[in-house]
């Protein structure tokens, strides 16, 4: 007998086989399209309106649709995860095809409704019961680095909970957000009936943003990208999730396996070029293994370059502060580019398959204090272990967000967590191990570190509601 799961699953593929069958669905680049065509709108107020009256259809419907929507959206990324992570790639022009179409194969994997649940006591006084109810509509800000994988893996965590979302996208990566919402909402009702669960913004704009984040039809934000818009939404006039910036460093001590340190720096500062805001950025390494440290690098697909390249690079990617105390100033050009382009620019040839650019520095370098989203990190010598926490402390800049630790010695892994105090905090393994890629646990592209609510999940965007039954319904 086929199991409510089963069942779904089957339907869903059904529906998307027959969308495919008909030529698939309306383009983001199509002429044809009208305002408001499957979600896509070019006024706050109409896209606003659209997923209230759709967050009520939700409520009135089935949990089974519901479940129908989370599984039809899990499947468009996952069947055609190559098709939409070349799109997202040929729009932004930032970061690696492969790692664009990992991402959205990860969105199967991002928690739904079984994440949501219902508590119960009962005593001599009767029952009560309590549910974690929606907010309604909840207004979302994605960034360029992941748009479509954001947007994806909020619709889960927010529809599973019984909110529908309008969503300002980065204006780089909005063009493929509205391709998802198109495809979404076309596919979801062809299988419920339900329209609209999620809206989008067109042609999205600083204006639009503000818009939602002080519409009185939007209770909740979450926000998920650099410091400019985390700083608006906490400007808001109501509560806001917000997932802000890092500059995750990661500590390497003298008892570290190295080669397994190397590797794993590799593979999280290498992914999707350094997007990651949970990405190693800069690595501080104690003295009596740093020469050993850097030739292993060198094993498993990085590149040292040396004093004069890292000197060229530095001056390439960051101008000087604008401002006395400053910051130095992003070369927004680099951002995301291949290790082999980046290498080119200072002209250096590197091997085929180099996935990361690295270097000695002393923390004057930029590119240590500064959230730099591209194939290079810097390596800072340190006296021990305590003096490489304390460097990690001070250029993670308090964000508590994300950093790493290399080691096996237990007491100095616990003196780092206990010091550092970020959301995430890795252990022997790369950064994306702490979102169950690699590691154990569940996945989520918004960390909520300014706001505290962490990795996110369906139970994050529901208030709590209690429903009291006085002297009637106990039975036992």
């Amino acid at each position: 007998m086929q199991s409510t799961e089963e069942a779904i699953r089957s339907v869903v593929q059904e529906v998307l086989s027959q969308l495919n069958n008909r030529g698939g669905y309306g383009s983001a680049s199509s002429t044809s399209q009208r305002d408001g065509d499957w979600g896509v709108f070019s006024c706050v107020d109409q896209a606003v309106a659209a997923a209230n009256d759709a967050q009520k259809q939700l409520l009135n419907s089935t949990l089974e649709d519901r479940a129908k929507a989370l599984e039809i959206v899990r499947q468009i990324c996952d069947t055609q995860a190559e098709e939409l992570g070349r799109m997202e790639l040929e729009e932004t022009k930032i970061g690696r095809l492969d790692h664009k179409i990992e991402k959205l194969h990860l969105i199967k994997s991002i928690p739904g409704m079984e994440f949501m649940k219902t508590e119960a006591v009962s005593g001599d006084n009767g029952v009560s019961l309590t549910e974690y109810a929606p907010f309604g509509v909840i207004g979302a800000i994605t960034p360029v680095t992941h748009s479509l994988p954001t947007l994806a893996c909020n619709f889960i965590n927010m529809v599973a909970s019984g909110n529908t979302l309008v969503v300002n996208p980065h204006p780089g990566g909005a063009k493929i957000a509205c391709e998802g919402v198109r495809r979404f909402n076309q596919a979801i009702y062809q299988a419920t009936g339900l329209q609209n669960l999620v809206t989008i913004l067109g042609t999205p704009t600083l204006e639009s943003a503000d818009a939602i984040f002080n519409h009185r039809g939007v209770p909740l934000l979450c926000v998920t990208g650099g410091p400019g818009v985390a700083r608006a939404a906490l400007a808001a006039k109501k509560r806001a999730i917000v997932a802000g910036p890092g500059n995750p460093p990661v500590v390497v001590d003298e008892t570290a396996d190295l080669e397994n340190a190397a590797k794993s720096i590799i593979i999280g500062a290498a992914y999707d070029n350094n997007l990651l805001c949970i990405g190693e950025k800069e690595v501080f390494a104690v003295d009596s293994i740093f020469n050993e440290l850097m030739s292993a690098m060198g094993r498993h697909g990085g590149y040292q370059l040396n004093d004069q390249q890292v000197a060229q690079l530095t001056s390439l990617a960051f101008s000087p502060p604008t401002e006395p105390g400053g910051h130095a100033v992003l070369n927004r050009d680099l951002i995301g580019k291949d290790a082999s382009v980046l290498a080119g620019m200072i002209g250096v040839s590197v091997p085929a398959g180099t996935q990361l650019l690295y270097g000695e520095t002393d923390t004057n370098n930029p590119f240590v204090p500064e959230e730099q989203m591209m194939p290079f990190v810097p390596f800072i010598r340190c006296r021990n272990a305590d003096h490489g926490i304390e460097l990690a402390k001070e250029f993670e800049h308090g964000f508590r967000h994300t950093s790493m630790i290399h080691s096996r010695n237990i007491e100095t892994i616990t003196k780092m967590g206990r010091i550092m105090d970020t959301t995430l905090f890795v252990q022997n393994g790369p950064c994306g191990a702490a979102l169950g890629n690699g590691g154990e646990g569940y996945g989520s592209f918004s960390i909520a570190t300014p706001t505290g609510e962490g990795v996110t999940n369906p139970m994050t965007f529901t208030r709590f509601r209690r429903s009291t039954t006085v002297g009637h319904f106990r039975v036992i």
